[in-house]
């Protein structure tokens, strides 16, 4: 997608540098939230239950990020632009929704709603 990726040591591809602190810097605005690396990639937590994880490793190393949504979000974004979301692995029949980030127009503002979302419905 002429976007820079990263390469791990396993040969996994993962998300620009600068993507990539965008996204944690978002995801460490919210209130209590911790970063901590599991499965081999950062995730976002609060009170050490998962909100968002960047994810390097799905769908031929395609950076993305994961995250709780609301009742039938999952479905209504993925209609709506699956070439931008999808439905994750293990997490997504718990209505967890995937996000691309190797896209050229990343939509942050919109990303930034619905990961905040997420914390809220994490935190409970």
């Amino acid at each position: 997608m002429g976007l820079k990726q990263r390469t791990k040591p396993s040969g996994q591809s993962t998300i620009d540098h600068k993507r990539l602190e965008r996204l944690r810097a978002l995801c460490l605005g919210f209130e209590g939230a911790a970063e901590k690396v599991a499965w081999g990639d950062p995730t976002w937590r609060i009170r050490n239950k998962i909100f968002a994880m960047q994810k390097g490793n799905y769908q031929g190393g395609r950076p993305s990020v994961w995250f709780k949504g609301e009742t039938g979000a999952q479905a209504m974004l993925i209609d709506a632009a699956p070439d931008r979301y999808f439905v994750p692995p293990y997490v997504g029949h718990r209505g967890w929704i995937g996000v691309y980030l190797d896209t050229v127009a990343v939509e942050w503002d919109e990303l930034a709603h619905l990961i905040g979302r997420s914390y809220q419905l994490i935190r409970g």
